[in-house]
């Protein structure tokens, strides 16, 4: 099957399966659900499903058991949507691609952060080193002036 036969597919399973749990799913355990991306298989008889759920670890573990208690639902909806021989049978995972380029983000901001303080650090140094060498140069001339 071509590659961009498979792409639409996709693309429309992902549609189908968002609407349904942004519109039609009634099930309180799945929300703050964003259906990041969809995979098909190249028989179409299976789609991975990746999800991201705002939320600690036990509200995307909750999530993820509704959605999978909710793939008959969400897989007649692609049905009624798609019209193949065969409805994909949907699994889901959660996609964490999105945390780890937030927690990327940060670390980096942190880095940024101890370089510019040790730089200030730096220019504090220098600024003392600068007064000393001044003071004991006044200091020398001040005793050569006595002699």
């Amino acid at each position: 099957m071509t590659s961009r036969r498979l792409a639409r597919m996709a693309q429309a399973i992902r549609e189908s399966v968002s609407s349904a749990i942004l519109f039609e799913l009634k099930d309180p355990r799945v929300q703050d659900v964003t259906v990041v991306g969809v995979d098909v298989a190249g028989d179409l008889r299976s789609a991975h499903v990746r999800v991201t759920v705002r939320g600690d670890e036990k509200a995307q573990a909750l999530s993820l058991h509704g959605l999978r208690s909710a793939r008959g639902f969400l897989q007649s909806k692609i049905g009624a949507r798609l019209e193949t021989r065969y409805i994909p049978v949907l699994e889901f995972s959660l996609d964490d691609q999105g945390r780890q380029h937030l927690e990327a983000a940060r670390l980096l901001s942190e880095l940024e952060q101890e370089q510019e303080q040790e730089q200030e650090q730096e220019q504090e140094q220098e600024q003392e080193q600068e007064q000393e060498q001044v003071s004991a140069a006044e200091n020398s001339r001040e005793l050569s002036a006595e002699d």
